[in-house]
C-alpha cells in the first residue's frame, strides 16, 4: 500500500539534491546518482561550448581586455593616419561593442573616451563628411547600449561573461535534478517539456524522487504563473526549493510546505499550480494531490476508458492554509496516468474543459498503438503552438 510504503521513508537524508548545491549530507544511492547525472550534464555543456568557454575565461580578465581594446584603437588610428583607405572608419565601433560585453562601467568609460579622442583626431586630419558623421552616430548609439549592458552586470555583481555561465550551469544542474528516476521493470514513463517561444527557460518544471528502497516514486509537476523567460527565473528558484522538499517530507506535507515557501517570497505575481503524485511501485497504488492544477487522467485497461481524477486544493502562494485532498487509485498492468500543465489544454480559442476533452480523445488513440512515444504525440496533436509553456508526463505499467 502507498501509506505503508510511505511510512518507511525517513524524513530527511534522501532528497534528490545535488551535493554542490545542498551540501555534503547526501549519502543515499539515488542522491549520488542525481549528483553524477548533474555533473555529466554540466561537463557535456562545457565541452560543447569549447572555444566559447575559453573565450569567456579570457574576457573575464578585465585588465587584459582593457589593454587589448586600447591597443586596437591606437593601432587603428595610426594605420588610418598613414593609409586611410586600408582600414574602414567603422572599425572604431568594435572596441566599444566588445567592451560592452566584457568590461565594467569605469573601464568601458575609458575605452569610450579614447575612442572619442581618436574620432576627433580623425575629423581634424581627414575632414568631416557624411561618412564620418554616420560613424560618429553609430559609435554613440553603440556606447549607450554598451553602458546599459555594463550597468546591468554591475547590478548583479558579476564581471564579463560570468553571469551567463553561472545561469547556464544552474539551469543544467536543476534540469538534472528534475529528470525522472530510473523505474523498475514493469514501469515506464515519458516526460516532454516545451517552453513558450522555444526559450530555454520555462515556467513549467518537474521534480521527482525515488525512495532508497526503490518502492516509492514521488513526482511533482509545477506551473509557475507567467510564461517564458519571465516565469523561468522564478521557476529556477522554486525547482531548487521543491527538489529539496520532495522525498524529505511525508506526502501529506509536501504541498503545504511548498505553499508556505512560496508565500514567504511575497512576489507580486507569485502563485503557482502543482500536481503531486506518489506511487507505490510494488502494488501500483497511488495518491494524486492538486494545488489549483489541471486534473490528472488515468487510463483503465479493464474498461478501456480514461477517467479524470478529482483532487482538490488551492493555488500555491495565495492562501496561507489549505487542504489538499488526494485522489486515490491503483495502476494495474496496462493502466496509464497523465499529468500535464494548463498549456496543454487551455488556449484563447478554447476553455479548460474542452482542452481536457480533446486531450482524452487523442489519448484514446494511444491505446491501439501503445504508450511508447505517446507523450510527444500528445503534445504535437493537442498543443503544438508555442504560445505557452507545456509539459506532460505519461506513466504506465506494462
Amino acid at each position: 500500500m502507498v501509506h505503508a510504503a510511505i511510512g518507511h521513508l525517513p524524513t530527511s537524508g534522501h532528497a534528490p539534491t545535488v551535493r554542490d548545491v545542498y551540501g555534503a549530507e547526501c549519502r543515499d544511492r539515488y542522491c549520488r546518482a542525481v549528483t553524477a547525472s548533474s555533473d555529466r550534464i554540466v561537463r557535456r555543456g562545457l565541452a560543447r561550448r569549447g572555444v566559447a568557454a575559453r573565450l569567456g575565461r579570457w574576457l573575464d580578465r578585465e585588465p587584459v581586455v582593457v589593454f587589448s581594446l586600447l591597443l586596437m584603437i591606437v593601432v587603428a588610428y595610426v594605420v588610418r593616419m598613414t593609409l586611410s583607405e586600408t582600414i574602414p572608419l567603422s572599425l572604431y565601433v568594435l572596441p566599444i561593442l566588445l567592451g560592452g560585453v566584457a568590461l565594467s562601467v569605469p573601464s568601458l568609460l575609458l575605452v569610450v573616451v579614447v575612442t572619442g579622442v581618436a574620432l576627433v583626431g580623425e575629423g581634424v586630419s581627414n575632414g568631416v563628411n557624411e561618412l564620418y558623421a554616420g560613424v560618429v552616430f553609430v559609435v554613440a548609439i553603440t556606447a549607450v547600449v554598451a553602458f546599459g549592458s555594463a550597468r546591468s552586470r554591475a547590478r548583479l555583481g558579476v564581471q564579463g561573461t560570468v553571469g551567463e555561465s553561472m545561469l547556464v550551469d544552474l539551469r543544467d544542474r536543476l534540469r538534472a535534478q528534475g529528470e525522472m528516476p530510473e523505474l523498475p521493470r514493469g514501469w515506464e514513463a515519458e516526460v516532454v517539456h516545451r517552453s513558450a517561444g522555444r526559450s530555454t527557460f520555462s515556467g513549467d518544471f518537474l521534480v521527482a524522487s525515488r525512495s532508497p528502497d526503490g518502492l516509492v516514486l514521488e513526482v511533482a509537476l509545477v506551473d509557475v504563473s507567467g510564461k517564458g523567460l519571465h516565469a523561468g527565473t522564478r521557476a529556477l528558484l522554486l525547482s531548487g526549493a521543491f527538489g529539496g522538499l520532495i522525498g524529505s517530507l511525508p506526502p501529506a506535507e509536501f504541498l503545504p510546505a511548498a505553499n508556505a515557501y512560496l508565500l514567504r517570497q511575497e512576489w507580486a505575481e507569485g502563485f503557482a499550480t502543482a500536481v503531486y503524485l506518489v506511487v507505490d511501485l510494488g502494488t501500483g497504488k497511488y495518491q494524486v494531490r492538486s494545488a489549483g492544477h489541471p486534473p490528472a487522467v488515468q487510463f483503465h485497461a479493464g474498461s478501456g476508458q480514461w477517467r479524470i481524477l478529482e483532487a482538490a486544493g488551492g493555488l500555491l502562494g495565495v492562501f496561507e492554509k489549505d487542504d489538499y485532498v488526494p485522489a486515490e487509485g491503483a495502476l494495474r498492468s496496462g493502466d496509464a496516468l497523465l499529468l500535464f500543465t494548463d498549456g496543454m489544454v487551455e488556449s484563447r480559442r478554447r476553455d479548460l474543459t474542452d482542452g481536457i476533452d480533446k486531450l482524452q480523445g487523442e489519448a484514446e488513440r494511444l491505446v491501439a498503438r501503445g504508450f511508447r512515444n505517446g507523450a510527444r504525440r500528445l503534445i504535437d496533436a493537442v498543443a503544438s503552438s508555442d504560445a505557452d509553456d507545456r509539459a506532460l508526463i505519461l506513466l504506465w505499467r506494462t
